[in-house]
């Protein structure tokens, strides 16, 4: 059983950055792989990022290839989610999620098992 709780959300302008962390409880994340969602008002959950424990493989969503940075550090059993250059786009509700790492990294939210319960970000224009 994985333990995974957000933070760092919060309301920042367009440009501007945040940092998301996913901090863990009950097994290290080096056989995991943890990613972030997030989910807008009215549209479906989608990836955001992900990495690998092991290795530290990453993967992004094309919306923000170049503008965020996922890593984890495995001795904190943390995921950083460094996000530059907001956009109001960027709106949404950030969750952290976790699975316990086979071959490829995931992308689709029902391959992952353990959730956060998500933090608000906010980019205002």
């Amino acid at each position: 059983q994985v333990h995974v709780v957000e933070s760092g959300g919060g309301l920042v302008q367009v440009g501007g950055s945040l940092r998301l962390s996913c901090a863990a409880s009950g097994r290290a994340f080096r056989s995991y792989a943890v990613g972030w969602f997030r989910q807008a008002p009215g549209k479906e959950r989608e990836f955001v990022a992900a990495v690998a424990g092991i290795g530290g493989d990453t993967n992004y969503a094309d919306s923000v290839k170049g503008r965020f940075t996922i890593s984890a550090d495995n001795a904190k059993n943390t995921v950083t989610l460094q996000m530059n250059s907001l956009k109001p786009e960027d709106t949404a509700i950030y969750y952290c999620a976790a699975v316990l790492l086979i071959a490829r990294i995931p992308t689709r939210a029902d391959d992952y098992d353990y959730w956060g319960q998500g933090t608000q970000v906010t980019v205002s224009s």
